[in-house]
């Protein structure tokens, strides 16, 4: 079964842009972004999105196509995804998927359940309830109505929390009951798009990298940029652009007031929780036995990894 395209993914801060851009340099291909935080116009310092100068000598696709007061779900990404692809390999070149959104990933390679859609009016009320009594009292009701998803989820996971609350209200039935056995339809949709894996061999190499980068955007003006979509007016912290790793420590930094003081803890925070979203990166990849492993952090990365894909590009 010949793949529609190649996936590389990995942890944030695993060098997935510059393998993308090497591998430009030897195989005619596109870029389609796997990125939640990518799709935002506005929001470029603190996504490390890629430059105006790399944009230019390889395609991009998916960057910039949402204001952040627009949601954008896996199933537009999915979607998009595959139109993409196909239009990409009409023109004679690669479709190569780059990104860290996991669920994006997921979606596309094992497909996506018939769950209802989102209730702006259910999603309301859970937020004012959220706010009144906090997301771990939600998390606690979500463990009665449906304890397997309540299991894999943090008390304070309010996106996730909310979403398993809302399908069930909706629908009566717990989001656990809609993932059906889709074992052999996922195995046949994973052969369409093979997956490659930057995963560093030493942890703390990944933490300096992501300390590194964090700082970078703090020098290059990321507080900056979080002030001036707060200045919009229209936004708030609880939109799924504002809850993106950076801009939620940051936006709680601003409304703290932030001096001296707390510029040095939102360095902390960020870093954090950047670090956090990292280790769920690599659970979720650790989970997909049919992906190939490169190690990240040895000299011999880049030389790999470029073998590896197009070895699987067919090149």
């Amino acid at each position: 079964m010949s793949a529609l395209g190649l996936c590389l993914a990995g942890p944030t801060a695993s060098g997935k842009t510059a393998i993308a851009l090497a591998l430009a340099e030897r195989l005619p291909l596109e870029v389609i972004s796997v990125d939640s935080a990518l799709v935002y116009r506005g929001m470029d310092i603190g996504t490390a999105k890629p430059s105006a100068a790399e944009r230019a000598a390889v395609p991009h696709h998916l960057i910039d196509i949402r204001d952040p007061l627009e949601a954008y779900s896996a199933a537009q990404f999915v979607a998009d995804a595959t139109r993409l692809a196909e239009q990409i390999r009409a023109r004679g070149r690669l479709p190569l998927l780059v990104g860290g959104t996991m669920l994006y990933f997921k979606a596309l390679r094992d497909g996506l359940d018939a769950m209802p859609a989102a209730d702006p009016a259910v999603r309301a009320t859970l937020d004012q309830r959220a706010a009144a009594e906090g997301w771990p009292a939600l998390h606690a009701e979500l463990a009665r109505v449906d304890p397997a998803t309540a299991a894999r989820l943090a008390p304070a996971d309010s996106q996730r929390i909310q979403r398993a609350l809302e399908v069930f209200l909706v629908s009566g039935r717990p989001l656990s009951a809609w993932h059906r056995d889709k074992s052999h339809t996922a195995e046949n949709q994973r052969a369409h798009w093979p997956l490659v894996s930057l995963e560093p061999q030493d942890r703390a190499w990944l933490h300096r990298r992501i300390a590194q980068r964090f700082d970078a955007m703090l020098a290059a003006g990321f507080v900056q940029e979080v002030q001036t979509l707060r200045k919009r007016g229209d936004l708030h912290a609880d939109l799924p652009s504002m809850r993106c790793v950076g801009y939620r420590q940051a936006w709680q930094a601003l409304e703290a007031g932030l001096d001296t003081g707390g510029l040095a803890a939102l360095r902390d925070t960020g870093i954090a929780a950047t670090r956090q979203l990292a280790k769920r990166q690599l659970t979720w990849l650790r989970s997909s036995p049919d992906r190939v492993v490169v190690a990240c952090d040895t000299p011999e990365t880049r030389g790999q990894a470029l073998q590896t894909l197009q070895r699987l590009a067919g090149a």
